[in-house]
């Protein structure tokens, strides 16, 4: 049974629906979303604003944004390690400035912290130069800043060769942001349908007369309903909702990259903005990086663990040591007793592939897929996808109507 404050959608209810003359059933609902992360929220709110619309939002937790959307590191990103051409750039930059327009009207919390990306080696300011390079390309505010500058401002970080800043780089409260996002799309008139994974989806006509959609609630009870449109927001199950809906010749396995994060519990030393180290091919992603949460509090991470599940939260300690030589790198002076494991976040991925830029880069994946009317589909909706989200709203919304 779907529920959303006190409205039940029962099976009984919708089956006494009304067919058209045309053959059409008529839908329950003109949009389901399939998935309350901060990107499905972003996209049945804009869908919600079309004139006409009816919206449900369908989430098998009790609550919005549980997964991999309140399990990050909360960072408004610039956009500096995607590629040229790629979908992660272009709504990166795009939902960038979305998310701070909408955080400085509706005084959701988020601070522009900028970030340093720092370089100990000639092989790191390498890497350094060519991130410099691709921003001024692109369009991102960059610049590298002195030794003595570096020292001035923030004492306790280490950079031997380089320092590059990145001062549009910022950071959300992921869960006020949600909160909001879930608040706008029900004032509007959506419906979030909480408790409700979903079982089956039965594309009628290929699409073109609409989906049906069966759900399974934790108590056994099963309920179906109709909508004009599906996008498949669902993060982590994303690939088992594909699988349900496109031939086996397109269903895909899913990959899941683990990265724990660590607490600081001492107050020095104690940088002002996040600190990156630099983006070196062939390791494994953005390095153990600092970042800060809204109260200040100084949280190191991610590491990167390929998982089989999507629900291994248990934070990895097994690589604890190799993670804090790494932030004693750039943070010297770090207490190493202070740092503890904390939380764990999950990627869904395609593959296993490296998280930097070049040959092993992964794009995200939001499509129309061919041969089904109606229907978008969000693969690998990693980060910056929390940045990107009212873009990535904007881009489906553009997929089902352009």
């Amino acid at each position: 049974m779907f529920s959303s404050r006190g409205i039940l959608l029962s099976r009984t209810s919708l089956c006494s629906r009304s067919f058209s003359t045309s053959l059409r059933r008529e839908a329950d609902f003109t949009h389901a979303v399939i998935g309350g992360g901060v990107v499905g929220l972003a996209i049945a709110r804009k869908l919600q604003a079309r004139d006409g619309a009816s919206t449900v939002l369908i989430e098998k937790h009790g609550s919005v944004g549980t997964e991999t959307s309140s399990r990050n590191s909360e960072v408004i990103h610039a956009g500096l390690y995607y590629g040229t051409e790629s979908l992660k750039t272009k709504l990166c930059l795009k939902g960038k400035d979305m998310l701070y327009d909408l955080c400085k009207t509706h005084s959701i919390p988020h601070r522009n912290t900028g970030k340093w990306i720092v370089a100990q080696d000639a092989t790191q300011m390498d890497a350094l130069q060519k991130v410099h390079d691709f921003a001024k390309f692109i369009g991102v505010p960059i610049r590298f800043i002195t030794k003595e500058e570096a020292k001035e401002r923030e004492p306790d970080v280490r950079c031997e060769a380089g320092v590059l800043e990145s001062p549009s780089t910022g950071i959300v409260d992921s869960h006020s942001l949600m909160q909001y996002l879930e608040g706008s799309f029900e004032d509007s008139g959506g419906i979030c349908a909480f408790h409700s994974p979903v079982t089956s989806i039965t594309p009628l006509d290929s699409g073109r007369s609409g989906w049906e959609i069966t759900t399974t609630s934790p108590d056994n009870e099963t309920s179906t309903i109709t909508a004009d449109t599906l996008i498949n927001a669902a993060g982590l199950y994303a690939v088992a909702i594909n699988n349900m809906i496109l031939p086996k010749d397109r269903r895909r396995k899913a990959f899941y990259a683990k990265g724990s994060y660590f607490s600081y519990s001492v107050s020095k030393p104690k940088p002002s903005t996040l600190v990156y180290p630099a983006p070196v091919p062939g390791h494994g992603g953005l390095g153990t990086h600092l970042t800060l949460d809204m109260s200040g509090r100084i949280r190191f991470g991610p590491d990167v663990e390929w998982t089989d599940s999507p629900t291994d939260y248990a934070p990895n300690t097994k690589s604890m040591k190799q993670a804090i030589d790494d932030i004693q790198t750039y943070l010297p002076g770090v207490d190493r007793d202070a740092i503890q494991p904390d939380y764990v976040g999950i990627r869904p991925k395609l593959g296993k592939l490296a998280a930097t830029s070049g040959k092993d880069f992964q794009d995200f994946y939001v499509k129309r897929e061919e041969g089904f009317e109606g229907f978008v589909n969000l693969l690998a909706i990693e980060s910056p996808g929390l940045t990107s989200c009212l873009a990535i709203a904007e881009e489906v919304e553009g997929l089902l109507y352009r």
